[in-house]
Parts: structure tokens; C-alpha cells; sequence
């Protein structure tokens, strides 16, 4: 049986909800909802210990092909002096 969950929005908001009348604003929140439990589920899941170690080697990997060879800092100055 569905519950009912009450929002509160500023005046700002509401006036600019009733421009779009046509807009069904409680399926809006209710998909906005269901994204945000699926991405804090995602976060909390228990970390694959062994999965996380491989990808730490192979990040260390990369990072030992690169190293003294390219700065991040200087790239990012770079890039912002060419802008």
C-alpha cells in the first residue's frame, strides 16, 4: 500500500512548478527519489576487498609509466594560460 510523503518547497519554486501545470511534479519527485536510494545504495555496498586491491596495483601500474614525465599542475597551467 503506498505511503504518502509530504514536500515543502520555497514560493519561488511552487510559482515556477504551476508555469508547467502539465508536468506531473509527484512522478517527478518520486523517479528523483528512487535515483538518489539507488546511488546511496551503490555507496554503501560492502567494498570487494580483493577487487579493490587489483585495481589499486593496476593504478600504481599506470602511475609508475608516467612518473617525473608529466606534471598535472603544469598541464593544468598550461591549459589555462592557452585559454
Amino acid at each position: 500500500m503506498p505511503k504518502t510523503v509530504s514536500v515543502k518547497v520555497d514560493e519561488e519554486t511552487k510559482s515556477k512548478m504551476e508555469l508547467f501545470s502539465d508536468v506531473n511534479w509527484a512522478e517527478v519527485i518520486r523517479s528523483a527519489i528512487k535515483r538518489r536510494l539507488e546511488i546511496e545504495e551503490d555507496i554503501r555496498k560492502p567494498i570487494n576487498k580483493a577487487r579493490a586491491l587489483r585495481a589499486s596495483k593496476h593504478m600504481l601500474k599506470i602511475k609508475s609509466k608516467t612518473s617525473g614525465k608529466w606534471s598535472g599542475t603544469e598541464e593544468i597551467r598550461k591549459w589555462r594560460e592557452y585559454r
